[in-house]
């Protein structure tokens, strides 16, 4: 079995990259001057964002395999494992890196909505791809952070990185919104891909056998990342996955409640929903009626 490698410490970071430890909880690395990352598989411990401007060789990343391309941005958090493919000769390309341990923003405002950056969560193939201005805002926050870490550790040291990094990840979170809109990707078209696999699930049997479609199911279907897929359809909605979801299933009962051979609990069965309580309170949020009431407008 392949041996996994955990990285949870800045100075066990550096030193496989063979750079100076400038903080002992983050460090930013041009990583022309730095040693290569080994074919090896990582568990990552920390937090870390990297910056390629070259065309290189390929990652793994979970399942998926990953070419970057150039100029692109890819984040990777604590928990996630990402391998280094052998026998390629040209991995390590021009650009920067960005890697701390969560310890340095834990009781920060930034510590308090990391979460909120749901890109840390996107697969590799969802990586933020930079215009050269967007790049050269990267690497302006890149250089204020590096700034700090050549200083005197200080009482203001820890406020300013951490206010410096939520900076650079507020920038990332706008292009990213640029992204959604501007980018060709192949999920161009996605709302009418969820459209037809919504369609699709309720013309088959998974509701019974299933139940009700998850964000997740539909995600991993059109083949995106939970997070990706959610911040993708709100951009483009200005809904929720799971409530463009519900406002699909509330549709497809509208039209099924009227059909008086079932019972409204044969109905919430059909839909995929476990309990038929629960259909009646979903439905009347929904639609100001429950579902008996819907039927005698008929």
């Amino acid at each position: 079995m392949e041996e996994i490698i955990k990285l949870d410490s800045i100075a066990a970071y550096n030193r496989m990259r063979g750079v100076e430890t400038l903080h002992p909880l983050i460090t930013v690395i041009d990583l022309s001057k730095a040693n290569p990352m080994a074919a090896q598989t990582f568990n990552f411990g920390l937090y870390a964002i990297y910056l390629k401007d070259l065309l290189c060789g390929e990652l793994k990343y979970g399942r998926n395999n990953y070419d970057y391309q150039e100029g692109t941005l890819v984040f990777i958090a604590p928990g996630q494992v990402v391998g280094v493919q052998p026998n390629l000769k040209t991995f390590e390309p021009k650009g920067w890196a960005l890697v701390f341990d969560p310890e340095l923003i834990r009781g920060t405002a930034l510590g308090k909505h990391i979460s909120d950056y749901s890109f840390f969560s996107y697969d590799v193939n969802e990586a933020l791809h930079l215009s050269e201005k967007e790049r050269q805002i990267v690497l302006d926050c890149f250089g204020k952070i590096e700034y700090e870490l050549r200083q005197s550790i200080d009482k203001h040291s820890r406020t300013l990185i951490a206010s410096n990094i939520e900076l650079f990840l507020n920038y990332c979170t706008r292009f990213y919104d640029r992204q959604f809109i501007t980018r060709d990707t192949p999920h161009k078209g996605i709302i009418e891909r969820f459209e037809d696999l919504l369609i699709g699930y309720y013309a088959s049997d998974k509701p019974k056998n299933t139940g009700l479609p998850s964000v997740a199911y539909c995600a991993a279907e059109l083949n995106l990342s939970s997070n990706y897929f959610g911040d993708l359809i709100k951009k483009e909605t200005g809904k929720s996955a799971q409530e463009y979801i519900q406002s699909k299933v509330i549709d497809v009962a509208k039209e099924r409640i009227f059909d008086l051979g079932k019972s409204i609990s044969e109905v919430a069965y059909d839909l995929g929903f476990k309990y038929p309580q629960h259909f009646s309170r979903v439905f009347k949020q929904r639609v100001g009626l429950s579902p008996n009431e819907y039927r005698n407008l008929n």
